[in-house]
């Protein structure tokens, strides 16, 4: 594989992104099928796994993923991390890239927001539409200090562990942005910009790429649903991620979303676990990170910690430990 990888999940056949994908000449492309992906499925120049191959891949977590659920992408992340992917991107099928899409260096002078804030809504700083990204928490929606300002950014030299692209059109918002507004966003072309270690904003996983030595962070939990997974995730990696010296940085749009068919109320039901738990969660990661700890260590911690305080089933933890077993067999290739 080439040293770029992008992985995809999709049910549906294949779609004008998953084209666009496999026509960008620096990135390899995987889609991971689940039981509901047409037999059939095939794109030229995609590399796809189906449900039957799945199970016959030797990860741990081929045996306690549960199917028909979009955790199963992970199967994706650790395949390109074993083919030697240097850089592990996501996407999904109907985000459709821009024809140099790309991600910055991981290393660099990047404009950052200042510290002081406990969280902050990025998307102010793309756009001044009234817009916020899913999972942020609506305590904070209308809150003074979580709007951002060009005028307090400042450069600092960092390490880039996670970096996240924003998408035009249909954005990533939660169901009550789009069941009383909905209006379409262009976000600006502006320059990336890094938040300090102690400010949280929640990251999603369409447009999305970590380092390799983060590959322990991109576990998606597999008993939570669809619209709480990959934001969980994403207010987990965080302190992990400060811990270790790395930080979480945001660039402008490079996919437009033409987004499948959704029922937004359900959407809704589903997203509530985040309006009613998003600054808990916060504050029970924050404090279950031990600096000393390596990442795998307090990837598992955490996950623990959050079954305690009823936020994931205890459950989770199994499946955590199975991934980074799986983690560190690659490692060790």
């Amino acid at each position: 594989m080439k040293k770029n990888v992008v992985v995809l999940t999709s049910i549906n056949p294949p779609t004008p992104a998953v084209e666009r994908f496999a026509a960008l000449a620096a990135w390899d492309v995987l889609v991971i099928g689940d039981r509901k992906t047409p037999r059939d499925w095939h794109s030229p120049g995609v590399r796809f796994v189906a449900a039957d191959r799945q199970e016959k891949l030797p990860f741990k977590i081929v045996r306690v993923l549960p199917w028909d659920h979009y955790a199963r992408k992970m199967i994706g992340y650790l395949m390109a991390a074993a083919d030697g992917a240097a850089l592990l991107a996501e996407s999904d099928d109907d985000n459709l890239p821009e024809n140099d899409w790309q991600f910055p260096a991981l290393t660099g002078h990047f404009d950052q927001i200042p510290p002081g804030s406990d969280i902050v809504n990025i998307y102010s700083l793309f756009t001044r539409q009234p817009i916020w990204p899913r999972g942020f928490p609506l305590t904070r929606i209308t809150a003074p200090g979580t709007r951002l300002h060009a005028e307090t950014l400042a450069p600092a030299s960092v390490r880039i562990g996670i970096w996240q692209a924003l998408a035009d059109d249909d954005p990533d918002v939660d169901a009550i942005y789009r069941l009383t507004s909905n209006k379409p966003c262009r976000f600006t072309r502006r320059k990336p910009v890094v938040l300090p270690p102690g400010t949280f904003s929640p990251f999603n996983s369409q447009n999305t790429a970590f380092r390799r030595e983060l590959l322990p962070l991109m576990y998606l939990p597999a008993r939570v649903n669809f619209r709480v997974t990959d934001i969980l995730r994403s207010y987990v990696a965080q302190p992990i991620m400060w811990a270790a010296g790395y930080r979480l940085g945001f660039l402008g749009p490079t996919v437009r979303q033409a987004r499948n068919p959704h029922d937004l109320q359900a959407d809704f039901a589903s997203e509530l676990p985040l309006y009613q738990d998003a600054e808990r969660i916060m504050a029970l990661v924050d404090e279950s990170v031990r600096p000393a700890d390596s990442i795998g260590d307090n990837l598992y911690n955490v996950y623990r910690h959050l079954a305690r305080h009823g936020i994931v089933e205890d459950a989770e933890s199994a499946i955590v430990s199975a991934w980074l077993e799986d983690v560190t067999a690659i490692d060790g290739i």
